[in-house]
């Protein structure tokens, strides 16, 4: 069952969140990034089975990181997270590749059915 995922927020305290409900229910967090650039970087460093990714991020925005990802490696599988009403976003990272949507706040289960959704 250890899938390896990668969390890209600028939030350090999401990234923990996050962590917290996807390591107690079996799944293997290789790494973390704190904006688009790096999640890029790391992305290519690790290679993991699914990237859960912020949109608003310095650096690099997670759409732009999302289309990077994707020119690198166009099985990858990605999926974006965002606060409230963005619906415009929601829409531009599933053309450009991702596999879902989460909205911020979380709700564990939610991430869990997407993740498990996405990984199959």
């Amino acid at each position: 069952m250890a899938k390896n995922i990668l969390i890209c927020d600028d939030a350090a305290f999401m990234r923990m969140m996050i962590k917290d409900i996807l390591t107690k229910n079996g799944y293997t967090v290789v790494g973390e990034a704190e904006n688009g650039a790096k999640g890029v970087e790391r992305y290519n460093e690790l290679k993991p089975d699914l990237v859960l990714m912020d949109i608003t991020m310095p650096e690099l925005d997670g759409i732009g990181a999302l289309k990077k990802i994707k020119e690198c490696d166009p099985n990858a599988k990605v999926i974006m997270c965002s606060a409230m009403g963005q619906q415009a976003m929601v829409i531009e990272s599933i053309q450009a590749g991702a596999k879902d949507f989460i909205v911020k706040p979380f709700q564990a289960d939610r991430v869990l059915e997407a993740v498990k959704k996405v990984l199959g």
